[in-house]
């Protein structure tokens, strides 16, 4: 049962309410204050104190200040006038019940309606901002089409200044060698001329002084410089020159020689740089990352998932060919073999990342299971059961609690023996 608060002072004016309300002992906050028009009530457990009022009052500027445990109520009055007393006198039950109930719906009203009044204040806030972003967005957008515009405009200015000077140049060019020619042809016109007078005979003499002579400058000396001009030197003979490379040394002490490691390091890198280089011509279109054989496995990988079986085939063949040692590229392109359907394929990849594969560590377990199932499917699809089996006999050695492995042979199993009954 609550304890009901009955000591209280109010004093009043015209305009207002002053009430003070002790409350020692206990927390007060304003969630256990409560004020409508007519109507007071503060709940702090175990007490309780609660008030018709008089007349109506002013329940949005009235207030409340707590301290010091006591609380004191600043009510104003909606129409000025002296109050007889506080609260209503000689009021019965139903009426009290009605000014309650009356109260909390009114300020379930209230509240309903400021919270509206939150929702539409928010929306016409987010509705600004909104206009605010379009605007800066557009303000933004001007400002990067303003700059495109300018740049447009001075690149087309300087490639304008360009084909001018290119223009002029070309007409310096041409002007030079039409002076060139005009040069050439005078030079040209002169020899002729100084030819003709130097060949012409005196009246008088003999036809026979026409006949070439030895050590004679007559005619002769034109047709001599013509074929001294036609007769151009033999091209050069072929040749093969042979260059002899240093041999490389390793600087390793002879007490710590490995020669064979050496000569399989040498024969490796050799090995490398042929396969990188047998078709440059192809690879230089290719950027940079694709020539990563770990990226075009992921690249691989992707386009497996999506079910784009041939581009992961031709992912796979391109690291191959850039790396041929990573088991997993053989071990991923027989997955896609065997999803197309090229079972020999996927027999020779599965082998391949088998061999690949050694020696075989706790590390490589689970590719060695892969390779292994896969091979084997691939036997079992060509109806090669007895292989099939001896692989996936293999898989379940090295792990022994899989369970669709351990199914997949036993199905096999049955079909072996099902065929040997038939025959």
């Amino acid at each position: 049962m609550p304890v009901w608060l009955r000591e209280y002072r109010w004093r009043q004016s015209r305009s207002a309410v002053y009430l003070s309300l002790p409350l020692r002992g206990v927390r007060v906050t304003p969630a256990n204050i409560f004020c409508a028009e007519q109507y007071l009530k503060v709940c702090v457990p175990p007490f309780l104190f609660e008030a018709f009022l008089y007349a109506p009052i002013d329940d949005t500027n009235s207030t409340a200040k707590i301290g010091n445990g006591v609380v004191f109520f600043t009510l104003y009055k909606k129409e000025a006038a002296m109050w007889d007393s506080l609260t209503l006198a000689n009021a019965n039950k139903e009426k009290l019940q009605y000014l309650r109930e009356n109260a909390v719906l009114k300020a379930h009203e209230k509240a309903k309606e400021e919270t509206e009044a939150k929702k539409v204040t928010k929306q016409e806030h987010k509705k600004y901002a909104l206009e605010a972003t379009m605007k800066l967005e557009e303000a933004e957008r001007k400002r990067i089409e303003d700059l495109k515009e300018k740049e447009r405009q001075k690149v087309t200015e300087e490639l304008e200044l360009w084909k001018k000077q290119q223009s002029d140049a070309e007409k310096q060019n041409r002007i030079q060698q039409e002076g060139e020619l005009r040069r050439v042809e005078q030079f040209k016109e002169k020899k002729k001329e100084k030819i003709n007078k130097t060949g012409i005979p005196n009246e008088g003499t003999s036809m026979t002084r026409l006949k070439p002579t030895k050590g004679c400058h007559g005619s002769d000396s034109m047709f001599s410089e013509n074929l001294k001009e036609e007769q151009l030197p033999a091209p050069r003979s072929a040749a093969t020159i042979k260059v002899n490379f240093t041999s490389r040394v390793f600087p390793t002490p002879l007490r710590e020689s490995c020669v064979a490691e050496e000569e399989e390091w040498l024969r490796k890198q050799a090995e490398a740089r042929r396969i990188v280089n047998a078709d440059l011509s192809e690879l230089e279109d290719l950027k940079e990352e694709e020539k990563n054989p770990d990226w075009l496995k992921d690249k691989g990988n992707k386009m497996f998932a999506t079910g784009n079986y041939l581009g992961a085939v031709n992912a796979y063949n391109l690291a191959v060919r850039l790396n041929n040692n990573l088991p997993l590229l053989y071990l991923n392109r027989a997955a896609c073999h065997l999803k197309l359907r090229n079972f020999h394929k996927a027999i020779e990849d599965s082998s391949k990342a088998l061999e690949l594969l050694t020696p075989p560590v706790p590390d490589n377990e689970s590719a060695r299971v892969k390779a292994y199932v896969r091979r084997g499917t691939a036997f079992c699809q060509l109806e090669l059961y007895t292989e099939g089996l001896l692989d996936y006999e293999a898989a379940l050695k090295i792990d022994r609690k899989n369970k669709t492995i351990e199914e997949d042979a036993e199905k096999i199993r049955h079909l072996i023996q099902g065929r040997m009954q038939d025959s």
